[in-house]
């Protein structure tokens, strides 16, 4: 017997559409503009290829850059 088929991955878009030019990704999603064009028309496979792109891009965007100076909490500056 096979398994049911898995629900479709969910989009990553958290309503803050604004893309940087210096990375072409965009702020919310971390999603290219092709990523956010194809989307609706992309097979499940792709989606998650995506979203897996989004999740190394989400923890990227989290490290510091280096040479960044720690403020007071220890934390770098975003």
């Amino acid at each position: 017997m096979t398994a049911p088929p898995a629900d479709p991955p969910e989009s990553p878009c958290v309503l803050v559409c604004v893309m940087n030019e210096a990375t072409g990704l965009c702020h919310g999603c971390h999603r290219t503009i092709d990523e956010i064009a194809g989307w609706s028309a992309m097979s499940d496979a792709e989606k998650r290829a995506v979203l897996a792109r989004v999740k190394e891009r989400e923890a990227a965007s989290q490290r510091p850059e280096p040479g960044a100076t720690p403020l007071a909490s220890g934390r770098a500056c975003p």
